[in-house]
């Protein structure tokens, strides 16, 4: 450390920020080392958090920010032989987004190598680990040379931070949803970019959503955040490209980590919601397309999907679950034909179906009700670090443009402790939004591709 970087003090960096000055490389660097050396408090940590979300940052800042976060820990290195097929994917998170699931195995059977470093549940949205955790003995806790043996058999693991990568975001991570922060487009960017940056990859697809149960409520908010991360991804030697999709209603028809898993292991089986096989088939045909593999976007997607529909994928994830701590037993059986998933997974202690309370055509299921009330039964977190009960969710009984009857179930939920109220029964009910066939939004799901820079 250089007598000049001594001199610098978090109260003035605090102040700084939040005065709407910018910040140097030099003190940029100096935060971030001091987040991942645990030097400074985590009130301070949260107040730069704040000044940064009100204060905004440059472009220069940001990728300041990203690229210290991303050298704040170790970096994975590759087999020359590899180059140009270390892929990746990233959602901005919604309500029942499992897509990560039948991905990461739909790219790896098509010869493609997913080193996915995932997060848990922030906010109203789930976890890819907390969903691959709900299946007995997934470790999500791999280290350099267990990951590259992992794709080096299989093509595709799923992990969570570590100690050694990118150790600074581990902490910013839980500090920003403690804080408020989550929503400010540096922030998820450097937490983002700089994830997948730990990842030596070649391209990398983002799932930025936008609506009623996205982060980001319209799609300008939405495409602002997309060309942030694209550009900062491009900068740092990352093909990076992103689509636009529409957040309003859950993905799929099953909220919450178990019953997530069931869906995507449906999906991986050729059926599944159409929704969900959708995204699935045009962010892994977009990343196909990136790296050299399909000659289009159209062509990407029919290869995507003939990985799911003749059992290629499955038998992947199938292997990934085993390199990764589930027992073969245990992984065949999620794996098989038709069986019941609650031979594995954990099955809530009660169910309870809800009724529509009227005649006609559901025009939406807004899904930040069902998050917001799964969360406070369990299946989320209010503060970091807290245990969630896998088994707590929810399965939509109807879909988009179905007509339904008044007393015909449309949602069934999985709870334990606390019980579902009265209260939370009519907040539920107020998700469902049923009129007229006529007013039914036939809009694609996704609605713009950001090319790479």
């Amino acid at each position: 450390m250089s007598g000049e970087e001594v001199q610098i003090s978090f109260s003035e960096l605090i102040r700084k920020k939040r005065d709407g000055e910018q910040l140097s490389e030099e003190e940029v660097h100096f935060f971030v080392r001091a987040v991942k050396e645990r030097t400074i408090q985590d009130c301070q940590i949260g107040a730069m958090l704040m000044a940064m979300w009100q204060r905004g940052m440059v472009p220069k800042e940001t990728l300041a920010l990203t690229r210290e976060m991303m050298w704040s820990g170790e970096l994975l290195h590759w087999p020359e032989e590899w180059r140009g097929v270390v892929v990746d994917k990233h959602s901005t998170g919604g309500v029942g987004d499992k897509v990560s699931l039948p991905l990461a195995p739909a790219l790896a059977a098509c010869g493609c190598k997913i080193p996915m470093i995932s997060g848990r549940g922030l906010a109203h949205t789930g976890g890819t680990l907390d969903k691959l955790e709900s299946v007995p003995g997934f470790n999500i806790h791999q280290g350099p040379e267990q990951i590259k043996r992992i794709l080096d058999d299989i093509g595709c693991c799923i992990i969570g931070q570590s100690e050694t990568l990118v150790p600074a975001d581990k902490v910013l991570y839980a500090i920003r949803d403690a804080t408020s922060t989550v929503d400010s487009i540096p922030l998820i960017t450097g937490s983002v970019i700089s994830k997948k940056g730990a990842e030596s990859l070649f391209a990398l697809v983002l799932d930025v959503k936008f609506g009623k149960s996205a982060l980001y409520k319209d799609i300008n908010s939405a495409r602002k955040l997309a060309e942030s991360l694209v550009t900062v991804g491009n900068k740092l030697g990352i093909c990076t490209g992103a689509v636009l999709s529409r957040m309003d209603n859950p993905i799929g028809q099953c909220i919450g980590n178990s019953v997530e898993v069931m869906e995507a292991i449906e999906c991986l089986k050729g059926r599944g919601p159409s929704d969900l096989k959708e995204l699935v088939m045009v962010l892994g045909g977009y990343l196909l397309w990136m790296c050299g593999k399909s000659d289009t976007l159209d062509s990407g997607k029919e290869r995507i999907g003939k990985t799911l529909d003749n059992g290629e994928a499955l038998v992947k994830f199938q292997a990934m679950l085993e390199a990764q701590g589930v027992q073969p037993d245990t992984a065949h059986l999620l794996c098989s034909g038709d069986q019941d998933y609650f031979k594995v997974l954990r099955r809530a202690q009660h169910q309870v179906e809800l009724e529509a309370e009227s005649e006609g055509t559901v025009l939406a299921i807004n899904g930040m009700p069902l998050a917001e009330v799964l969360n406070a039964l369990g299946a989320g977190r209010t503060q970091a670090g807290a245990q969630i009960n896998h088994s707590i969710g929810a399965e939509l009984l109807v879909s988009v443009g179905r007509h339904v009857n008044k007393g015909d179930p449309w949602i069934r939920i999985h709870y334990e402790t606390p019980a579902l109220t009265q209260k939370q029964k009519v907040f539920l009910q107020g998700a469902l939004v049923i009129g007229s066939s006529s007013e039914v939004d036939d809009s694609p799901l996704v609605s713009e591709f950001i090319l790479p820079k």
